[in-house]
């Protein structure tokens, strides 16, 4: 199966850079790219693409709109967007975050990290990476309202999955780490969703970093 991507970038260089870098896989295909926020948005509803790579800064409409016009809430059917950041925009990622973007990749990382990221965003397995997520996560500290009844709905083997994915595990990672099945896993992070009302990992990394669950662990 191809994994068919749209690139989002201001800068021809970088868009062509990826695309380098992504078409060399077998499995990958880049299907568009858009050089502003706006055709960013009309080109992935046009195509409808399996991931959306976007940068955080662009023309017209930033990578933040763009994220939330194609995965934050209320969207029908969203998509898998990646967000392209560097680590002195904090709080345009945090925004990103919170308008439904399946994981973070910096501009400087390598091919080999750019492949995983989107790769993991196809298997719905976002990209927590814990050199950069984890990092810029670590400054949301103020516990939100309703913390204690969540988490007392929360079993103690859901807990320990929120660490592992605020820590940047995947999910073959954290079976590994707690002693279960893949597909047990899969189950865990399910039913954390439903119970705390999130959509993907990433939201459940912030929300055990803004209330503090991992530095309990």
């Amino acid at each position: 199966m191809t994994i068919r991507v749209l690139l989002a970038d201001d800068q021809a260089m970088i868009r062509s850079g990826l695309r380098l870098i992504l078409e060399d896989q077998p499995d990958i295909a880049v299907i568009a790219e858009a050089a502003d926020g706006v055709d960013a948005i009309a080109e992935a509803r046009r195509l409808r693409p399996d991931v959306c790579l976007v940068d955080i800064r662009m023309p017209r409409l930033d990578g933040i709109e763009v994220t939330r016009a194609l995965a934050g809430p209320g969207v029908p059917h969203p998509m898998r967007v990646i967000v392209v950041t560097t680590f002195d925009l904090d709080e345009y990622v945090y925004g990103a975050l919170r308008g439904g973007a399946a994981g973070f990749l910096l501009k400087d990382a390598g091919p080999a990290l750019l492949v995983e990221a989107v790769r993991a965003a196809h298997n719905g397995d976002a990209l927590v990476s814990p050199s950069v997520t984890v990092r810029l996560l670590r400054h949301l500290t103020a516990p939100t309202r309703g913390t204690d009844r969540k988490l007392a709905s929360l079993s103690a083997r859901e807990i320990e999955v929120v660490r592992e994915i605020a820590r940047g595990r995947t999910n073959l990672e954290i079976g590994a780490e707690l002693f279960i099945s893949l597909s047990t896993v899969k189950s865990h992070v399910s039913t954390i969703q439903t119970k705390l009302g999130l959509r993907n990992r990433v939201e459940i990394a912030a929300w055990a970093w803004e209330n503090r669950i991992v530095d309990t662990a």
